[in-house]
């Protein structure tokens, strides 16, 4: 096995293991091998460009660095304003930290939630501490290239503009940052474990994450919106909601460091910025022990609950699909869609920001002036929950267990206008329809009863769309390839395309508003172009699928 240098540096620090009672030559032995696993798996964020081979010589995860630096000189800027520290080093830190949490989320839960140390290694002679000093040790190198790549040129930029104070200071706060990140992300998971377990538990982990997720846009939109901007003269206002936003931490310890500004709230804002990261790893390191042993739950997979469906859903599956093979697939894309954990993972998040992103546009449309929003047509922005489709009906072909698509050339099937219809129809009402009815129902409460036809041509324009995607979309069975397969970074000019008719739609719809009955016009022109594309899109033939 290759000796890597983050290893031999490591070395120098062999005596603090020691001192902690880690058995050091072990846990490197272990650190060696995890390393070398590391180089057969993919990145999230570079998975799709990485070559098969050549994989066990060279770590993805390293090369794909190169993404986050060139996401890390978009921070430049707020180094380089002017000097109101507060401001623009909460900014850089909120961006730090999202892009620190969701790579904590995408990359680093596995390392976190890795259960193969207690069936490999526990039974044999290694000391606990020195499995799970391994794994923290482990997340911290990764960890450490992650934040050097992001902040290495901005904090360097820094140096030469605001002096080494300033380079000091943020060095401390990245650190304590990288902690903070940790040990909540170890704490969450650790309270999810000890509640949950088998099946409900990798469930619960998966809509956790999506929560993260969502949570950091929502946190970065508060952030932005803790400032005021008068005359070109940027102010706050302290108030008590932004102690939970903890990019001000430490923001208002550099204003206050670089500054000699102490006001209370900065002196409460950087105790809580010195405090809490400590606290939660001298939590987590103290209920190290509890976690290992409730990860034992992951191996669990318990039982397959039996869905009973009552009459009124079989009814309503007749009216939604007219023949039985079509139902038959709705079904099944159905349970695939709930049971792959994979596909959850991928398209869940996508689900949740389309319920966040309408109201951020009315928010930063408004501001604080929402006396106009009824008479407003900003329940336009709807139309940015249509934005999720293209990139779900990417995800409808792929599944962890595409091994089993040879049932679809050994079923009885005359044609495969069922397969492709019954799907696309299960995406609609199984995915987009809740979040579609979730949205209505707050959109009624904000702008009245009025927006109602609009509501329904929107869910009409939602269905042409999702068909048209279908239609522009290479033709795959559906769960019959493997998400290593899946090109995001390919798929992103195809999609910011499909958003382009997004864009179309909302515009015809707006200029509807401007004629007196224009919109039910609107929404009787998109009933019928919904039926007739729908009865030509799904014409296919076995040549014309993507093997």
């Amino acid at each position: 096995m290759q000796d890597y240098r983050t290893l031999k540096l490591l070395d120098r620090f062999e005596r603090i293991f020691s001192s902690f009672g880690v058995d050091y030559k072990v846990m490197r032995r272990i650190l060696q091998v995890k390393l070398t696993m590391d180089g057969r798996r993919v990145p999230t964020i570079f998975s799709q460009n990485a070559k098969k081979e050549g994989k066990e010589k060279n770590n993805q995860y390293i090369k794909s660095l190169w993404i986050y630096v060139l996401f890390g000189l978009f921070m430049i800027p707020f180094v380089l304003m002017e000097e109101n520290y507060l401001f623009q080093m909460s900014l850089l830190y909120g961006i730090f930290t999202f892009f620190v949490m969701t790579s904590m989320i995408s990359d680093f839960s596995s390392v976190l939630l890795d259960i193969r140390d207690r069936s490999i290694l526990f039974p044999k002679p290694v000391d606990r501490k020195t499995i799970n000093t391994a794994k923290m040790v482990h997340v911290t190198i990764y960890l450490s290239f992650l934040t050097i790549a992001l902040v290495g040129i901005p904090l360097i930029v820094g140096l030469f503009k605001n002096g080494p104070l300033f380079f000091l200071i943020s060095a401390v706060n990245i650190i304590l940052i990288d902690l903070l990140v940790v040990g909540l992300t170890a704490l969450i998971y650790l309270s999810i474990l000890r509640v949950f377990d088998g099946e409900k538990l990798k469930d619960i982990i998966n809509y956790v994450q999506i929560g993260l997720s969502i949570m950091i846009m929502v946190g970065y939109q508060l952030l932005i919106r803790s400032f005021e901007f008068i005359d070109l003269t940027i102010s706050l206002e302290p108030k008590w909601w932004q102690v939970f936003i903890f990019p001000m931490w430490y923001g208002a310890n550099m204003e206050m460091l670089m500054k000699g500004t102490f006001q209370p709230f900065y002196l409460i804002f950087s105790a809580l910025g010195i405090i809490i990261p400590i606290l939660s790893i001298w939590i987590y390191m103290k209920f190290n022990s509890t976690f290992e042993q409730n990860l034992q739950k992951l191996a669990y997979h318990g039982k397959a609950k039996e869905t009973k469906r009552g009459r009124a859903g079989h009814f309503l599956l007749k009216i939604i699909c007219r023949s039985p093979e079509e139902r038959a697939f709705f079904r099944f894309a159905g349970n695939m869609m709930k049971n792959e954990r994979d596909f959850k993972l991928k398209a869940y998040p996508s689900l949740g920001f389309s319920i966040v992103i309408p109201f951020i546009f009315i928010m930063n449309t408004l501001h604080d002036d929402f006396a106009q929003l009824s008479d407003s047509k900003s329940y336009l922005t709807i139309y940015f929950s249509l934005i999720i489709i293209p990139t779900i009906m990417i995800l409808l072909k792929y599944s962890g267990k595409y091994k089993g698509a040879f049932i679809y050339r050994v079923a009885p099937l005359k044609q495969l206008k069922p397969v492709f219809s019954g799907t696309i129809k299960a995406f609609i009402f199984k995915l987009y329809l809740p979040v579609y009815l979730l949205l209505s129902a707050l959109f009624l409460f904000l702008f009245g009863a009025k927006i109602l036809p609009d509501l329904i041509a929107v869910f009409i324009n939602a269905c042409l769309y999702a068909v048209v995607c279908f239609m522009v979309l290479k033709k795959s069975l559906p769960f019959s390839e493997s998400f290593d397969e899946y090109n995001q970074n390919g798929n992103s000019s195809i999609i910011f395309g499909l958003m382009l008719i997004v864009a179309l739609l909302a515009g015809l719809h707006f200029a509807s508003t401007l004629i007196s009955y224009g919109i039910y016009l609107y929404l009787g022109i998109s009933a019928v172009c919904l039926g007739i594309i729908w009865r030509l899109a799904f014409n296919i033939t076995w040549e014309k699928i993507v093997e």
